[in-house]
């Protein structure tokens, strides 16, 4: 039980303080206005009562607003001396990159929260499809989750920030970009079902359908699983 209070008060450390910094608020604002706006300008000329395009856009406003709030991670605590404070307390380095995943998965969940006025407003004005909606958001906090993982690694990596949000960035937009249909169809045959199945964007939509794939699952769980513990063993380097 012990093991897990730890965590939970790095998770609750961790949350108090994005909230209590204006970068959060700057960006559930900066995605509320991007995904609002840039849904409903298609949604009135298509004139059809689904989120398709809302899931079709997620990916890419991930792709660049999660290495933002990811960023200064561990980059921050490194530049700020406190990481040498933090490693020396009697946690493991686990118990650390556990804590502040969580709280970063938290803190997604909570701005996808706000923006559930989406779904409302659609299902008010025709008849929704609540299948696909739902995997959209099982798959988005899944994909959200495999782009933070990516992040807090990075950030472990330097004290620079930006540093740090654009080797996510890139990272994270390889992986993406992939498993994306036209970059599939230059490739050799041989090749391609290997480039699909590496996609993060693939797997996401494939359950943004409504079809929840062992495979996808999976898929999120092993990139989650080896970039924290490459967080991991990039943290333990310093103890």
């Amino acid at each position: 039980m012990s093991y897990i209070k730890t965590i939970y008060t790095i998770f609750k450390k961790e949350m108090l303080s994005y909230f209590n910094s204006p970068i959060a608020y700057i960006f559930i604002a900066i995605f509320l206005i991007i995904s609002n706006w840039l849904f409903f300008n298609s949604f009135f000329i298509i004139g059809q009562a689904n989120m398709r395009n809302y899931f079709v856009l997620l990916p890419w406003i991930f792709l660049f607003l999660i290495p933002a709030i990811t960023m200064r991670t561990w980059s921050e605590e490194k530049k700020s001396g406190t990481i040498e404070f933090l490693l020396t307390l009697p946690i493991t380095n686990l118990q650390a990159v556990l804590g502040k995943f969580l709280a970063l998965i938290c803190f997604l969940i909570s701005v996808l929260f706000l923006g559930i006025t989406i779904p409302i407003t659609v299902a008010y004005l025709g008849n929704l499809d609540l299948g696909p909606v739902i995997g959209g958001y099982l798959g988005a906090i899944l994909m959200g989750s495999a782009y933070i993982s990516i992040g807090m690694w990075t950030s472990s990596l330097t004290k620079n920030q930006i540093i740090s949000f654009i080797t996510a960035l890139a990272l994270s937009f390889i992986l993406f970009i992939i498993g994306a249909n036209f970059v599939i169809a230059s490739a050799p045959h041989f090749i391609q079902p290997t480039m699909k199945f590496l996609g993060i964007g693939s797997h996401f939509y494939n359950i943004a359908k409504g079809v929840i794939d062992s495979k996808d699952i999976i898929y999120y769980f092993s990139i989650i699983f080896l970039f924290l513990w490459l967080n991991i063993k990039t943290i333990e380097k310093r103890t």
